[in-house]
């Protein structure tokens, strides 16, 4: 199926906009990104009705400069890595393979900010848990809350691979 006009995905997303960024925590994936105002001016426009040359008139009319449709594809590759697009378009060949620095060696520099999506993985809740589940046996230090086996001398449970024996 042949996708027209790029859409943003909003399920399972917490947005939230501050002055010259939005982050979104994806709950699906557990990671945190982090939209420059250009990636996030192109996400925010992506309804699913604008087609790249209208997102690239939305950008210039925000911004107030005109926008190369290189910069909107460079920020349509980068949301749709960090899996924030329900679809996006196939991109013309002319742009295929394009990165960053190729972008600026054709458009030079311009007033315009390239779009920026940086992401980073949260831990779960459970892996923010300290030591080990109940009943099991401490192998090291850094495994146990206390930091210290010894202070817990009758461990019940099967011993973690490093120990002989559970007392």
């Amino acid at each position: 199926m042949k996708v027209a006009a790029p859409l943003a995905r909003h399920k399972q997303l917490i947005v939230k906009h501050l002055q010259d960024e939005v982050l979104i925590y994806d709950f699906d994936r557990d990671k945190a990104h982090c939209l420059n105002q250009t990636a996030a001016q192109v996400w925010q426009a992506c309804d699913g009705k604008r087609d790249v040359a209208e997102l690239r008139e939305f950008v210039g009319k925000e911004t107030g400069q005109a926008v190369p449709e290189e910069v909107i594809w460079l920020a349509l590759d980068q949301l749709k890595k960090f899996h924030l697009m329900e679809s996006v378009p196939d991109k013309p060949a002319r742009f295929s393979g394009m990165t960053r620095r190729e972008l600026v060696r054709r458009i030079g520099l311009v007033a315009i900010g390239l779009p920026v999506v940086l992401s980073i993985t949260a831990p779960t809740a459970q892996a923010q848990a300290s030591g080990l589940p109940p009943g099991a046996c401490c192998g090291n230090p850094s495994q146990c809350a206390s930091r210290n086996c010894a202070q817990n001398p009758t461990c019940i449970g099967t011993p973690a691979p490093s120990t002989k024996a559970c007392a």
